[in-house]
């Protein structure tokens, strides 16, 4: 009886003391994790390696096939099975030189460039008369007006009341001042949304309409409303040339040509059309050694536009994972679950890879504990919702509680949220009823400073934020993986819309593969 009692003390001690084993051994695993996140970062390299030697990364582009062969190799290194998986095709279009020269009534080089998959000019490029597109106040007006543009480059976004930001006119006007520019400001936008309206197109696909009409070229200025930088998207033309210009270039050409100076200037684009490619996602698994069939995802798209370099939309989402790989392979060999790394085409096209990806493998979508996706900015992760899922909170609140105190205490959660729609790529998991998360971060003025703008480049990181969130998606990660059972997929029931009807999960999300759908 003593020798039973004995055992049976002993086996009770050691059920009560698991728990307390296991979260020891979890906030070891926590700490080392830090230690090598801090001692032997390698975002730096990564960075300059991706956004500067590598650069812009548009679909279909020869740089975006380096990037993905890039991904490839360093993800190898780390002992990873890497691959480029093709999923599609895409027009395949290399940026080059891009030059813009008022030639009257004076001499001047303009701040400019190609919109992407816009026409190139012939060698000596195309000169002509600048025309201002004016305020339509009907149909008929913009009809008539058509009829003029034969032959002339064609300014065809707003002219702003003002070059300065709304920040500077708050903080250095009077009271007065701003309330007096506040009501001009909008006044000319609601004019202006009125006259676009009677044009029946947008600022994206007037230039179709300008170019049947007879125009040589293209140009607009899609500002931000911060000094020198403007957004740069895709050109829909198919013969003519579309260029975006700074603001402080295009007000220029604006008031001449209103004041009936009739100004010319020089478009020279440089650019080749490269036929077709494939697109591919690039992957990287590292086995999981108990539950190799299970997968903890890292959701990163590797395109972006090519105004810039496309440094924090979305560089610093693909290094975050990179870093948080690399952290795991060294401190984590014996990862239970397979990581899996998604660095996806074609986002900024609509998601096109990472839903392909969810098409094309369903074994794998069937069996995906969460997805941590990254995809906005260099700020620190301090926002996720639980993407309608009802035991998010289970879950992910019990993992936030590892986090170091620095990194949890400003982390904002809402559990369960709403299911995402198709703002960036976890959606792509959420709609086939995945645990798919975005990683929201503070904003480090990503809206008006470096979304798809010419400014997204390598010298806006900010690494020691960039650091935080590789630390966090590795923890996370690591605690996915050593979840005992596949979490929950539990969803909401939607509530009423605004029309009082019952709302439904998204599932409209489907791949393009082809840039001729």
């Amino acid at each position: 009886m003593k020798q039973r009692s004995l055992k049976s003390l002993g086996l009770a001690l050691l059920l009560f003391s698991s728990p307390t084993i296991f979260a020891q051994n979890k906030e070891a695993m926590v700490s080392s994790i830090v230690q090598e996140a801090n001692a032997n970062s390698q975002l730096e390299n990564y960075a300059f390696e991706l956004v500067d030697m590598i650069g812009p990364r548009l679909v279909g582009s020869p740089q975006m096939q380096q990037a993905h062969d890039w991904v490839v190799k360093q993800y190898s290194a780390l002992g990873a099975d890497a691959r480029n998986e093709a999923y599609g095709e895409w027009r395949s279009w290399e940026r080059g030189t891009s030059q813009v020269t008022m030639t009257y009534p004076r001499v001047k080089s303009l701040e400019g460039t190609q919109l992407a998959f816009s026409a190139a000019t012939k060698d000596k490029g195309v000169e002509a008369e600048v025309v201002a597109m004016p305020v339509f106040n009907a149909q008929a007006d913009f009809q008539s007006w058509l009829k003029t543009v034969q032959g002339k480059i064609v300014l065809i976004g707003m002219n702003p009341v003002s070059g300065r930001s709304d920040a500077n006119w708050k903080g250095s006007a009077s009271a007065k001042g701003y309330e007096k520019y506040q009501a001009l400001k909008n006044d000319q936008l609601k004019k202006w949304e009125q006259s676009m309206s009677y044009t029946g197109s947008t600022r994206r696909t007037l230039p179709l309409a300008l170019e049947a009409a007879g125009a040589v070229g293209v140009i607009d200025s899609y500002w931000t409303e911060v000094p020198g930088i403007t957004r740069i998207f895709d050109a829909k033309s198919k013969q003519i040339p579309v260029f975006n210009i700074s603001l402080e270039d295009y007000g220029l050409l604006y008031r001449m040509a209103e004041r009936g100076v009739k100004p010319r200037i020089l478009l020279q684009g440089k650019s080749k059309e490269l036929g077709t490619t494939k697109t591919y996602n690039s992957i990287a698994e590292i086995k999981g050694k108990e539950k190799p069939n299970e997968y903890v995802v890292l959701s990163a798209h590797l395109d972006s536009w090519d105004g810039a370099s496309g440094a924090t939309d979305n560089a610093t989402g693909v290094i975050t994972m990179m870093e948080a790989v690399r952290i795991l392979r060294k401190v984590y060999p014996d990862n239970k679950r397979t990581i899996l790394v998604g660095n996806w085409g074609s986002e900024e096209q609509g998601l096109n890879g990472s839903s392909a990806f969810v098409e094309d493998h369903p074994d794998i979508a069937k069996n995906i504990q969460v997805v941590w996706n990254q995809d906005n900015g260099t700020g620190r992760i301090v926002r996720i919702g639980g993407s309608g899922f009802e035991k998010s909170y289970e879950y992910i609140g019990r993992w936030l509680q590892y986090l170091p105190e620095e990194f949890r205490h400003e982390i904002q959660t809402s559990f369960p949220g709403m299911p995402g729609t198709g703002g960036s790529d976890h959606s792509s998991f959420v709609q086939k009823g995945i645990p798919a998360f975005g990683l929201s971060s503070t904003s480090w003025d990503y809206g008006q400073v470096t979304w798809h703008t010419n400014r997204d480049t390598y010298d806006k990181i900010v690494f020691d934020e960039v650091k935080q969130n590789a630390i966090i998606v590795a923890i996370l990660t690591y605690l996915a993986c050593e979840e005992p059972a596949l979490v929950a997929r539990d969803k909401i029931v939607l509530p009423i819309d605004k029309d009082g009807k019952q709302m439904t999960w998204p599932a409209n999300l489907k791949s393009n593969r082809s840039s001729g759908n």
